[in-house]
């Protein structure tokens, strides 16, 4: 796709430099370059989720050789290469951190709820430098036009993706594993902006979860998570029609922009018996909601963020 893409736009370079006034056409491509850029930066994410594939579809094929290799988890090996994969990626491209890691527990399972980007890199991250440090997989739950993307049937397998109704989800949790909802998912990612409001309507099914499997909650937030990726602001009206319908994520993303990122994870919130799935979820939405306030400027700001590389002014920070 992207080679496609970029002969494409290189050929109508070509095509208006030896017909057009040659001025203008350097003037169209100076203008052009960055907006093509712009656009082909997701395909490097959509790249590296294949390579992720690929590496387990070689595990997979070549198991009678390698299966001595590894007791416990065959695909032990194959999750750590493509973690220290997706780890370096974040740090050389991001400079992303992790603020409050030891909140992550090492030997008990927990419901974590975050804040869903345009693109969920941030728990890409997570996932990776969890699976590093403690040699433990956060189950994640995925929308289900997840699992009809051709190729990508072995990543949900291996990394553990589940379609997530309230029943599977507890029994991971009741399994002593860790397990990563948005309760905002795709529409969140889609028609949330720069502005950073939960989207998350009357969904309690992460509440019942963590009724029913009676595990603590783990909240947390990546700051600029907004800024890296975007969705196309155009026809937003029409495309959340075309969702509510069919469930089909068709905003265009654009962005992949080394912006600063930031995770940041709350205290664990532990409730009581007898507590309600809403009392449970305005009690979450709160905790989201005193992250984002206290560690994310908004409206989010691209190139503010993308200064965050270098610099924070800590009169420009909430604490």
């Amino acid at each position: 796709m992207f080679h496609y893409l970029s002969a494409f736009f290189y050929s109508l370079k070509d095509f208006l430099v030896e017909y057009v006034d040659i001025d203008y056409s350097l003037w169209l491509t100076w203008v052009l370059t960055p907006i093509i850029i712009t656009f082909l930066l997701p395909a490097v994410i959509i790249l590296l989720l294949y390579m992720s594939a690929i590496i387990f579809f070689i595990y997979k094929w070549h198991r009678e050789r390698l299966k001595d290799a590894y007791d416990d988890n065959f695909f032990h090996g194959a999750i750590k290469t493509v973690a220290a994969v997706w780890d370096a990626h974040g740090w050389l491209w991001h400079g992303w951190e992790v603020v409050g890691e030891e909140n992550i527990p090492k030997d008990s399972g927990a419901l974590l709820i975050y804040y869903h980007g345009a693109l969920p890199i941030d728990v890409y991250y997570l996932l990776a430098r969890t699976y590093l440090n403690q040699n433990r997989l956060i189950h994640t739950v995925g929308d289900r036009f997840l699992f009809k993307i051709p190729g990508w049937k072995i990543l949900t397998e291996v990394l553990k993706i589940i379609p997530g109704t309230v029943q599977s989800c507890s029994a991971v949790l009741k399994e002593n594993n860790m397990l990563a909802i948005s309760p905002g998912g795709v529409y969140e990612a889609q028609f949330g902006d720069c502005y950073y409001h939960l989207m998350w309507k009357k969904r309690l099914g992460f509440a019942k979860v963590a009724i029913d499997a009676k595990t603590p909650v783990i909240p947390f937030f990546t700051e600029n998570i907004r800024e890296a990726f975007r969705c196309l602001g155009i026809g937003r009206r029409l495309l959340l029609r075309l969702y509510l319908a069919t469930k089909i994520p068709l905003v265009p993303i654009y962005g992949g922009f080394p912006v600063k990122l930031r995770t940041y994870i709350g205290k664990p919130i532990i409730f009581e018996d007898g507590v309600t799935p809403e009392e449970v979820q305005i009690k979450v939405a709160a905790a989201i909601e005193e992250l984002i306030q206290k560690h994310q400027r908004v409206p989010g700001s691209i190139t503010r963020a993308l200064f965050d590389r270098f610099y924070t002014n800590p009169k420009d920070k909430k604490t």
